[in-house]
């Protein structure tokens, strides 16, 4: 039996062949602009903000909760876990709005030279008023719930300064998906759960249904970049993609929710850290990003030992 040999990696051949599986900038545009207009929400009316807050429903799925399954999460009573769930579901979109104002201005400077009346530019746009709106959602959400908003620390934000600025477009959008992937699996978990307060479940409903345009968007242009992106650029992207991942793996859960439910602190970091529940829980929300980020060549070298090393690559 014989093969068929297939063209080296980076060869003029390969890029050929992948430029053949490109899907037309315009036309996904434009199928994403119908599905905005079929398929968009307002929070403020879709969502009842009036309505009393269960005492009995879970914030956050407690399988999702980053202690559970830990020896402090065994120790610790069902009131206090459901406080963990409510301060965590805070700490999760205090995390998503400085994903979204990142984004928003990634999504800003890839517009910047491009045609402003093309439909790739005009969904971008769309994009950017729906994550407005996220979060705006968000921080209400969070107002809601009673607890304080719990931004990144220091660093992770002044980190994010130069993300902004030196980002590759490639790697601008490898780090959208790498803020948007993750949590989305979670929220996909989360909105059909019952145990789960109504307000969450339609907040993370809305989000589901308008992230996986975005998502679409993202992926199918970072496949573009990293066909047509010179050789600098997607080996650069592979390193900011890696690092990207280590800061988000790190930023997810912010420790101060810990203390906020009278809990040590550093006893329950140092748990989180060796919870193989967690770790589980954490690469099953990345694998389907990941296995999209092998596919175009971004899990290569350097990148993918940093992806490891972020404990979200297995």
């Amino acid at each position: 039996m014989t093969t068929t040999p297939q063209p080296a990696p980076g060869s003029a051949e390969a890029l050929r062949d992948a430029l053949g599986l490109l899907k037309d900038r315009e036309q996904v545009a434009e199928r994403l602009l119908e599905s905005s207009r079929r398929h968009s929400f307002d929070a403020d009316k879709e969502l009842d903000w009036e309505a009393p807050m269960p005492a009995d429903k879970w914030f956050w799925p407690p399988e999702l909760v980053s202690l559970y399954d830990t020896p402090l999460w065994r120790r610790m009573s069902q009131e206090q876990r459901m406080e963990l769930a409510r301060h965590e579901a805070a700490a999760l979109a205090s995390l998503g709005i400085w994903f979204e104002i990142i984004l928003m201005q990634l999504l800003v400077r890839h517009i910047y030279d491009k045609s402003l009346t093309s439909s790739h530019v005009r969904y971008a746009l769309t994009e950017i008023a729906d994550e407005c709106r996220h979060s705006m959602m968000f921080a209400r959400m969070i107002t809601h719930s009673g607890t304080p908003a719990y931004p990144v620390s220091r660093l992770n934000h002044n980190l994010a300064r130069v993300l902004k600025t030196v980002s590759t477009t490639p790697g601008s959008f490898a780090c959208t998906l790498l803020g948007e992937e993750v949590l989305d699996w979670m929220q996909r978990l989360t909105f059909p759960d019952e145990r789960v307060q109504p307000l969450v479940r339609g907040v993370t409903r809305i989000h589901v249904v308008e992230e996986a345009r975005h998502v679409r968007y993202a992926r199918e242009e970072l496949r573009r970049q990293m066909v047509t992106a010179p050789r600098w650029q997607q080996e650069m992207t592979r390193i900011s993609c890696g690092e990207a991942a280590r800061v988000f793996s790190v930023a997810f859960v912010n420790p101060q929710v810990y203390t906020n439910v009278g809990l040590d602190r550093r006893e329950a970091v140092a748990q989180v850290k060796a919870s193989g529940h967690r770790r589980e829980v954490m690469q099953a929300g990345a694998k389907r990003l990941t296995d999209f980020l092998d596919d175009v060549g971004i899990l290569r070298g350097v990148g993918r030992r940093m992806w490891k090393s972020s404990g979200l690559l297995a």
